[in-house]
């Protein structure tokens, strides 16, 4: 094992899963053993038991769904404003100059805090929790991106207006082809963060998704349930950021994510 060394794929997948074995077994150990009172905090068999119910018995398929929704929507129009904005910032400085000060200042704005305004704007339905994610997700999205599109190399751009390309040329071609392997991946670690911000709105205001599903297991108490919607939310997340890391390979063979 040494710095920056690759892994096989086969090591890197028996690591990755070796992990969530010792995790268990440290959980197991703890809840069955006794050593942790299973009122806060579920051994993995109950949780397993209490997960089955809720999906066979009482429709959490169907909050797994409103969630799933809500963030999908709320980033795909977060991505769709945010992906223009942030190459036009990074390739223009005029642009980035206007803009840049209210996205910095803006970005640390916490999604959260904005719920009892967005109520009161837009209700209780669903475009008060598309909103939170928007917010969440874009100004984070406009920043990183203008400065990933900032960065390209400055030969390249100076070779292509030597073989007469002109502005739009420049953007078009040599800016985002650059860009866009950086872009996906920054897509991609945005999502993530998306997941934080759709529980929270669901957890104030909402009667489906798993943020109320988990309100309402914390006013009985069960942890169990609880826990399985957190798991429900990680393994929802894992699969999505797999699915999103092999996208960007397939689209973009030329860089390394």
């Amino acid at each position: 094992m040494r710095p920056l060394r690759e892994v096989n794929p086969g090591a890197k997948l028996a690591l990755g899963i070796s992990f969530f074995v010792l995790f268990f077994a440290v959980w197991a150990f703890a809840t069955l053993g006794g050593y942790v009172s299973k009122t806060f905090l579920a051994d993995p068999l109950t949780m397993l038991r209490s997960g089955w119910t809720l999906l066979a018995e009482q429709g959490f398929a169907k909050d797994i769904g409103y969630t799933v929704w809500r963030v999908l929507g709320g980033f795909v129009l977060a991505a769709l404003l945010a992906v223009p904005l942030g190459v036009a910032m990074g390739a223009y400085k005029p642009i980035e100059a206007f803009f840049e000060p209210f996205v910095s200042f803006a970005r640390y704005l916490p999604a959260s805090a904005f719920i009892p305004l967005l109520i009161l704007w837009a209700g209780i339905g669903e475009a008060q929790k598309l909103a939170v994610i928007f917010i969440g997700s874009f100004f984070q999205l406009v920043l990183m991106i203008a400065v990933t599109v900032g960065a390209t190399r400055r030969d390249l751009v100076e070779a292509a207006y030597t073989l007469g390309a002109d502005d739009w040329g420049i953007v078009r071609r040599v800016l985002i082809p650059a860009a866009a392997p950086q872009i996906a991946e920054t897509l991609r670690l945005v999502l993530g963060w998306a997941w934080t911000y759709v529980i929270v709105a669901e957890l104030i205001g909402a009667s489906d998704g798993i943020g109320h599903m988990i309100t309402d297991s914390q006013a009985l108490l069960a942890t169990d349930q609880i826990i399985f919607g957190i798991i429900t939310i990680g393994v929802i997340g894992l699969v999505s950021d797999l699915a999103f890391k092999r996208a960007n390979r397939a689209l973009f063979r030329w860089a390394s994510l």
